[in-house]
């Protein structure tokens, strides 16, 4: 795919990652969940700062399980044309190793890479939507990927085709929350910087690669991308990132208050990426 991002790239993303013949029945049901929940319970997460980056908390603090009467499910989204699921060729799922919480090596009889870029902890906290979002979904799993900092996906992009970097499964602990030690995105051509996660029912859901509950995408803060890109390594990010916007993106132009990601943490010490996810 990557040859360095050019027109092969962009046309490869915007077919599969932002196609409209693809995601329009999952945008109707985005925007009906979002009326059926009013705007009152869609918790509000944003940040302010660059070196030092904290998102002002919702109202159910950050990357904390509400304690509303209702709430909305993570909105679905696609998974895009590098999901490593078995939906668009490989699967690293079955792999043994997939299971894990350092993403940043390769595992198993791959190249054995590891990928290089700003520090990135990542916890997500999977909550029971239909209580209120105030019960933690104990047991279930978490299936991430994303791209490295030059854009490309292990698995598929050329020169990573060898390397699964950047993928891994957790089971979530008594909170509902799990934990992955990673790299902060780069910014490929056509879509904003993003993570692409699966939730499942079970840790044995996830390894075997059946019953997906929810399917979504984590956004990150304009300012936090444009401090971490100006480090060396993320350079094409910084002009791919300048013809962009969470409005005009393909996936989170309808809205991404349920997907942006709360941050703290600067380059020289790392980032960590919080979000709640009801399902």
């Amino acid at each position: 795919m990557r040859r360095d991002h050019t027109e092969e790239a962009a046309e490869e993303v915007h077919e599969h990652d932002r196609g409209l013949s693809h995601d329009l029945p999952v945008l109707a049901r985005r925007r009906m969940i979002q009326l059926v929940a009013g705007a009152g319970l869609i918790p509000l997460v944003g940040c302010t700062s660059q070196d030092e980056t904290s998102a002002a908390p919702s109202s159910n603090g950050s990357g904390s399980p509400s304690s509303s009467a209702e709430c909305a499910t993570i909105p679905d989204e696609t998974a895009g044309p590098f999901p490593g699921d078995g939906s668009n060729g490989v699967n690293v799922l079955k792999e043994s190793g997939v299971v894990r919480s350092d993403l940043t090596k390769s595992f198993g009889d791959s190249a054995g890479g590891t990928a290089e870029g700003v520090p990135l902890t990542l916890t997500l906290t999977v909550v029971d939507a239909a209580s209120g979002c105030g019960t933690p979904k104990k047991g279930a799993a978490v299936y991430v990927w994303h791209c490295d900092r030059e854009g490309g996906y292990s698995l598929y992009s050329e020169g990573v085709t060898d390397e699964n970097y950047l993928r891994g499964v957790q089971e979530s602990d008594d909170s509902g929350r799990v934990t992955f030690k990673s790299i902060f995105p780069g910014c490929y051509p056509g879509r904003w910087p993003h993570i692409h996660f699966e939730v499942y029912g079970s840790l044995a859901d996830a390894t075997a690669a059946t019953s997906i509950t929810s399917t979504s995408q984590l956004a990150f803060p304009q300012d936090v991308c444009e401090t971490v890109y100006a480090t060396d390594g993320y350079s094409a990010s910084v002009t791919n990132l300048s013809e962009l916007s969470l409005e005009t993106d393909g996936i989170f132009s309808d809205g991404y208050d349920q997907q942006m990601a709360a941050m703290q943490g600067s380059v020289q010490e790392g980032y960590t990426a919080t979000l709640t996810v009801p399902v």
